[in-house]
């Protein structure tokens, strides 16, 4: 017996393959079938390029149908597929592509001179569009082997989370992982093949490559495929749409759009939001426009989806709602004993939705779970009475920008090491778009001239852009307790 998870998709798309799956903003159409021949085409691929169940295919490409249907069969041959953000620069890809040691890596057109220096793996292309050499060297007329077995607890994806030191971890998510975050998700939202989820998010992390795409395609629900969020093109898709799926920035820049109102959605039956905080103001701001109350849930690449406001009862704003059925969750003090309603602690969860362990760093797994077995989210939180969620303060400072996990620590080596700046301190204040928006803080050298301006502009060369601060302000001094340790609780109540 197999435990692929591409067998869930395989049956669902196989029982409504005429069925439209995809449509694209575009105008074009995929049907099951369309997806399913893909996947075995692009599987047949893998094999031809000498890829086993087991390696790895890194890919950094665009969003299009043909980078799902290449995911999909990925998983179909049991090879693990490690996504990397669009937004990438050559020194974070120079460590992914070393640390991952993949077999195959598929990038953008423009992007092959840049990866032809960084790696001597084997290139194919893949553009927005769904063309490059990827999709050329796709025979039609191939053969296709059958789906591979595989085991619960093999990977299935590898995918790269930002470290508190500024090394990466990959994340070694399982079959069984994948699988059980869809079945749960689909029935606690109610997904069915009546659905259409608008799906306006990247596939380069779990919201939309996994959230979106899996449980539309292991629901038979029908996707509306928009290559990035406009806010004008994914209004005018609500009346053919029953859900969508966002960040918080897609709700404030909807609530900016002035036909947002309850006639615009008389379709929809739910919206979620996730991948980083909703503010209180564009949740009751929503609800007053549309008469809806946006459903907040919470996950991380470590373990999908965590917690959920329910669809039936109570959705409470500024909560991250009840654990997900077959997911357990803890409020734990510094000994790893479980807290009552009400007191504030460190998250830590259990379940068949937990990850294998981090790729390569058998100390950070085993640094990151507990001895009875449970994982440390390493973010902090609290219950009510009535078991919703809060999440009040993430340990290590972690910042989520626009749906986008930044350390801190990453940004403030590439800062520190900046002719002229002797200390740095990178924060995360509250933005109506963002949610959250980086911060710098810097203290020049004794003498030296820092321009806020040159060091952004410099920083863009380094970093992904949402990496990048906002602003940058010099001081002469940076706030510390009585250890010596930056407050930057100081900083963000200064900044915020």
């Amino acid at each position: 017996m197999t435990h692929n998870f591409y067998a869930l998709v395989e049956a669902t798309q196989r029982a409504g393959a005429a069925r439209i799956a995809i449509e694209t903003d575009d105008g074009k159409s995929f049907t099951g079938e369309d997806l399913l021949r893909g996947a075995e085409r692009y599987g047949a691929l893998l094999a031809a390029q000498g890829v086993t169940a087991g390696e790895r295919v890194v890919v950094q490409a665009e969003k299009s149908v043909s980078s799902l249907m290449f995911y999909l069969a990925c998983l179909r041959a049991g090879v693990v597929y490690v996504p990397l953000n669009t937004a990438y620069r050559e020194s974070e890809l120079r460590y992914f592509l070393e640390d991952a040691t993949p077999k195959l890596v598929v990038c953008p057109p423009a992007s092959l001179a840049q990866f032809q220096t960084l790696t001597t793996t084997p290139l194919l292309t893949l553009d927005e569009h769904g063309g490059g050499s990827l999709t050329d060297s796709a025979s039609r007329d191939h053969v296709p082997a059958p789906a591979a077995t595989v085991a619960p607890d093999d990977v299935a994806v590898i995918i790269y989370t930002s470290g508190t030191t500024g090394r990466s971890k990959g994340a070694m998510v399982t079959h069984r992982n994948l699988a059980a975050n869809a079945q749960v998700l689909v029935r606690y939202w109610g997904m069915s093949a009546a659905d259409t989820l608008i799906h306006a998010l990247p596939i380069f992390h779990i919201h939309g490559l996994f959230v979106a795409n899996h449980t539309a395609l292991v629901s038979g629900a029908k996707l509306l495929w928009h290559r990035k969020f406009e806010a004008q093109r994914v209004l005018a898709d609500m009346p053919r749409a029953t859900l969508l799926m966002g960040v918080p920035t897609f709700y404030t820049r909807l609530l900016a759009e002035p036909g947002l109102d309850a006639g615009a959605v008389a379709t929809m039956r739910l919206f979620i939001s996730g991948s980083a905080p909703l503010l209180a103001e564009t949740f009751t701001a929503f609800e007053q426009r549309t008469g809806h109350r946006i459903l907040e849930r919470y996950g991380m690449s470590e373990a999908g989806m965590i917690t959920s406001n329910p669809l039936q009862g109570e959705r409470r704003g500024g909560t991250v709602g009840l654990p997900l059925p077959g997911n357990a969750v803890r409020v734990a003090d510094e000994r790893d004993r479980a807290l009552p309603s009400g007191e504030v602690g460190g998250i830590q969860i259990s379940g068949d939705n937990v990850f294998a362990g981090y790729w390569r760093m058998p100390e950070k797994t085993r640094e990151e779970f507990t001895a009875d077995g449970w994982f440390r989210t390493g973010d902090v939180g609290t219950f009510d009475a009535q078991g919703y969620l809060a999440i009040v303060g993430r340990a290590k400072d972690l910042i989520i920008s626009g749906g986008f996990n930044v350390y801190p620590k990453e940004i403030e080596l590439v800062l520190d090491a900046l002719p002229g700046v002797s200390e740095s301190a990178v924060i995360g204040v509250p933005h109506t778009d963002f949610g959250e928006a980086v911060i710098a803080v810097l203290v020049p050298r004794s003498g030296a001239s820092l321009v806020e301006a040159q060091i952004i502009a410099h920083l863009k060369t380094q970093l992904a852009n949402y990496k990048v601060p906002k602003r940058v302000h010099i001081v002469n001094e940076l706030p510390r307790n009585a250890m010596g340790k930056v407050q930057k609780n100081v900083l963000r109540q200064q900044y915020g």
